[in-house]
């Protein structure tokens, strides 16, 4: 879901509604959360949209990065702290 997807450059081929909406929406890197939310559409059939478009090659998609380690102890004990706090 949080994975980005942008559009490629270049003329897509002739495709579904679906599908072209989705292509225009990445026009930047846009999480596929984002993209489901504006097509109206479940995460799920948002991702099979995206496959399709990726396996054409007029979209790419790019794992997420983390910006710290997720099982790094003084990160986990300060958000544990600031839960706390609330």
């Amino acid at each position: 879901m949080l994975s980005l997807v942008v559009a490629a450059d270049g003329h897509p081929p002739v495709m579904d509604p679906e599908h072209a909406k989705a292509l225009e929406l990445c026009r930047k890197p846009t999480p596929v959360a984002e993209v489901a939310a504006h097509l109206r559409l479940p995460v799920v059939v948002t991702k099979v949209l995206i496959s399709d478009l990726v396996d054409s090659q007029v979209m790419t998609a790019h794992a997420p990065r983390t910006a710290a380690d997720p099982t790094d102890r003084a990160l986990l004990e300060k958000l544990l702290d600031g839960l706390q706090r609330v």
